[in-house]
């Protein structure tokens, strides 16, 4: 007697199937999709994103906006500045260089109490991961004229500041730079801060009766590198040739 292919109403079971080399019961299995997967992937993408900015603006560089006329005519005030940070952690202070630095006490007036609004809480997080410069009214920005052990005066009788017995030829200066008549020795890890616009700079020099008027290193945030902003000042800031001087380099004179 014939026996037919089917009996009954069993229904076969699915096959096993192998997909990717890996065996799987069932067939093959859709892929999410759906809105919640398109919006827990574009979390995760912007979290990590601001978690990388954040450490970037924390170890390496750092946005500021430049507060004052003290730097003219090497920066405007205004001009938005990078800070390389990991520069000077790793080797320090060098003499020439254009430093962003905290306040050490009494150079910069008690900033007014900031509002507490929505506004001012989202401009300090944006500030906090680094998508807009800092302006927290405690940051000043000058260049690094001596460093620990250098013998810093003014002035010679051309009127040029005299570090490590050697006037200091500074095409950058604006005006002159004999305000204020001084011989000092920097203190161990501090640096002799001045601004460029020497007239219109309280620097180092109105501060002589607190640790010869230098700014502890440990204050310094980073090295000033670039002007991004407005982009016609685009520009990078090196060490100007003066400070290579063997006589300077050696350090103060016996």
């Amino acid at each position: 007697m014939a026996v037919s292919a089917r009996e009954g109403d069993d229904k076969p079971e699915l096959a096993d199937s192998v997909v990717g080399g890996r065996h799987r019961k069932g067939g093959p299995q859709k892929k999410k999709s759906g809105p919640l997967h398109f919006l827990r992937e574009t979390a995760i993408i912007v979290v990590s994103a601001l978690v990388l900015s954040a450490l970037v603006r924390a170890f390496l560089i750092q946005a500021f906006y430049v507060p004052s006329a003290s730097m003219e005519e090497t920066l405007l005030p205004n001009d938005r500045i990078i800070a390389a940070k990991i520069t000077t952690r790793i080797s320090g202070v060098e003499r020439g260089e254009i430093m962003v630095f905290r306040d050490p006490g009494g150079w910069l007036p008690t900033p007014e109490p900031t509002s507490s609004g929505a506004r001012s809480y989202l401009r300090s997080a944006l500030t906090f991961i680094g998508l807009i410069p800092s302006d927290s009214g405690q940051d000043l920005v000058k260049r690094a004229i001596a460093i620990s052990g250098d013998r810093v005066a003014c002035c010679d009788g051309q009127g040029h500041i005299v570090l490590n017995g050697v006037p200091l030829v500074e095409p950058y200066v604006d005006g002159s730079t004999d305000q204020v008549r001084f011989d000092i020795v920097v203190p161990a890890a501090s640096m002799f801060m001045m601004g460029d616009n020497r007239g219109n700079s309280r620097d180092s020099r109105y501060h002589l009766d607190v640790n010869n008027g230098s700014v502890p290193q440990s204050a310094a945030v980073g090295r000033t590198v670039l002007t991004v902003w407005p982009f016609d000042r685009f520009s990078t800031h090196g060490i100007p040739e003066i400070f290579s001087n063997p006589a300077i380099v050696q350090g103060a004179p016996n």
